[in-house]
């Protein structure tokens, strides 16, 4: 089957056909672009779609640690990598497919025309030969018709006896020249008639077959072309299949390593204060200001007013009592006993009851503090405020099992950063030694700044894990034995921003601070109303530049050299309060110490 021997006659057909190859297969590139385009999108959309929701890791606090937080990230890892199999597809086409066929549409419309412009040459030709071959027949047939007027003019004149014999010879001339020409045109037509017979049957069983031939192929290779565009476009998109499954199948995998026991595990480990439970609540037996003698006058009066007072206050205390995350009450206070009572005796010898000044000041100090609280939920309120502050250093604002795990955090990169700095130094030495035996590799005096800054990041490692190592002590002496609360403190307890109030909140009257230099008043029954079980945070540290004997109360002793840790600075009487690493506490002197104070102890947490 040729379309030279089958379509002879169809070039107008085929010059069509040819031109609506070439326009599908421009169709389809454009289809292929569209698609390009789709997966380009949609690889773009799915990358935008995964940093959404992406965690911001700005801290490794805020790394997810629970299983389902680290699946879902897997997860989104596994997107970003099919988001990248889709850009892969995109890329695969536009190389193999739509490039290929843009460049081959190219090619197939400069062929196609070269094709037919030889087909219309060859035609043009023939139909040149053709009218070359219709003129000399027009020609021979006009002289023909010449001739024969030209003989039946003779055979009239040869015929009439009038005519005279010159006419006779002069027609009999005219035939022979009219027969000569009539054989001429007759010689010239045959002639081309043989040419144009010949050029036509070249024309069509030579020219126009090899010319069809030709766009037969060009037609042929284009539908090739689109087969192989088809597969390629199919291939483009299942060379990914297996990495899309391995994406697929970590997607499962992520969903699978979900543990839902690992992620209470991780609740607790995260909120666990390290408190204790609160006791039982003691038996506060009010009875006990009730006197039941019985006697007579303005004494037995004022005695049942004092009861019906009692019992209002006894009601507006059972009142503030709220558990298990409210208030807990205070401790028994001492009752009114009738020591409290003394006589006292006017000018004109008679005799009156009164009170003495000091319970009459604790019965209204118990009006104005009664608001009970519980002084180890204090420092959990410290963890939970710590939102509402900036962070410590020693992360005295977190519960103790938190501030252990963190200083334990801190200990373990401290110690990893030393070893870092130690492996430094030790190559610093032997490339030292190298340079000294060899002093043309180079300075060994080069080296000595770098290992000077080496030593001082190793010293400046070791006091910090020093630091820290002392911090995890005390909150580990201080978790171990959370089992004997402490019940006496300072009055009025520090901290670097406020002071505690009875009701368990700050103030920052320094009008109500007890200061003198190291004279503090001496503990009474209602210093545990200040009671609190965490120490003060350090604020920084010192180092005593000359001895101290502190011999005084309230002081501390110290030697010299020796380091201690600031958990109050000066507030202008020349005394600086300070802490041993056993916990030992006491004011030293500011002028005898050198004080370093952290940067970020600036602005301590706001306890509520």
């Amino acid at each position: 089957m040729s379309w030279g021997t089958e379509l002879w006659d169809q070039f107008d057909s085929l010059d069509k056909h040819t031109q609506w190859g070439i326009d599908f297969l421009e169709r389809y590139a454009k289809f292929v672009k569209e698609r390009i385009e789709i997966e380009q999108n949609y690889a773009k959309q799915l990358r935008n779609l995964v940093k959404k929701y992406c965690p911001k890791r700005s801290s490794k606090d805020e790394e997810p640690r629970f299983t389902s937080c680290i699946a879902f990230f897997n997860i989104l890892n596994e997107l970003n990598d099919y988001a990248g199999q889709r850009e892969v597809v995109a890329e695969e086409m536009a190389h193999r497919v739509y490039g290929e066929l843009m460049r081959y549409a190219h090619d197939l419309k400069t062929e196609r025309k070269m094709h037919l412009q030889e087909g219309r040459k060859a035609q043009q030709y023939l139909d040149m030969c053709w009218k070359q071959m219709d003129n000399s027949k027009k020609k021979f047939e006009r002289e023909c018709r010449e001739a024969e007027k030209a003989q039946q003019s003779y055979e009239r004149l040869d015929n009439d006896t009038n005519a005279t014999k010159a006419d006779v010879e002069k027609a009999k001339q005219q035939l022979n020249l009219r027969t000569h020409m009539a054989d001429e045109n007759k010689n010239e037509y045959a002639a081309q008639l043989q040419n144009f017979n010949g050029e036509q049957h070249k024309h069509f069983y030579v020219v126009i077959p090899q010319i069809y031939k030709q766009l037969q192929e060009m037609d042929e290779r284009r539908t090739i072309k689109l087969s192989e565009c088809y597969r390629g476009f199919a291939d483009s998109e299942r060379k990914v299949i297996p990495i899309i499954s391995k994406c697929l199948e970590g997607m499962i995998l992520a969903a699978k390593s979900v543990d839902e026991r690992r992620d209470s595990q991780m609740v607790v480990d995260s909120f666990k204060s390290g408190f204790e439970p609160p006791g039982d609540f003691p038996f506060e037996d009010y009875s006990q200001h009730i006197y039941r003698t019985i006697s007579d006058g303005t004494i037995s009066a004022s005695r049942q007013e004092s009861g019906k007072m009692d019992s209002k206050s006894t009601v507006g205390k059972a009142k503030g009592k709220l558990w298990l995350f409210g208030k807990k009450p205070k401790p028994q206070s001492p009752p009114l006993t009738p020591t409290s009572l003394f006589t006292s005796s006017t000018p004109n010898g008679s005799q009156f009851l009164t009170f003495s000044i000091e319970p009459v000041h604790y019965c209204m100090n118990e009006i104005k503090t009664g608001k009970p609280r519980i002084p180890s939920f204090r420092s959990l309120k410290r963890g939970w405020s710590v939102k509402m502050g900036p962070a410590l250093e020693d992360f005295s604002h977190l519960p103790p099992e938190q501030r252990r795990k963190k200083l334990q955090q801190r200990i373990d990169e401290l110690n990893r950063g030393l070893q870092k700095e130690s492996d430094q130094k030790e190559a610093l030495n032997k490339m030292k030694d190298v340079y000294e035996k060899n002093p043309q590799m180079g300075d060994p005096g080069s080296l000595q700044p770098k290992l000077a800054e080496t030593m001082n990041n190793i010293d400046r490692l070791r006091m910090e894990i020093h630091k820290n190592e002392a911090w995890l002590s005390e909150v580990e002496g201080k978790t171990g034995g959370r089992g004997d609360r402490r019940h006496s403190s300072d009055i009025n307890h520090l901290v670097t921003q406020g002071r505690e109030s009875p009701e368990g909140s700050y103030t920052d009257d320094a009008n109500q601070e007890v200061r003198g230099p190291p004279q503090h008043s001496h503990h009474s029954e209602f210093d545990d109303e200040f009671e609190d079980d965490d120490p003060l945070p350090a604020i920084g540290h010192c180092k005593a530049i000359y001895p101290f004997d502190g011999h005084n109360e309230g002081t501390l002793a110290m030697k010299e050299g020796e380091v201690l840790y600031i958990i109050e600075e000066d507030k202008g009487d020349g005394w600086t309060r300070a802490r041993r690493q056993n916990g030992e506490e006491g004011y030293v002197p500011t002028t005898y110490i050198d004080v370093t104070l952290e940067k970020n102890s600036k602005g301590a947490v706001t306890y509520i």
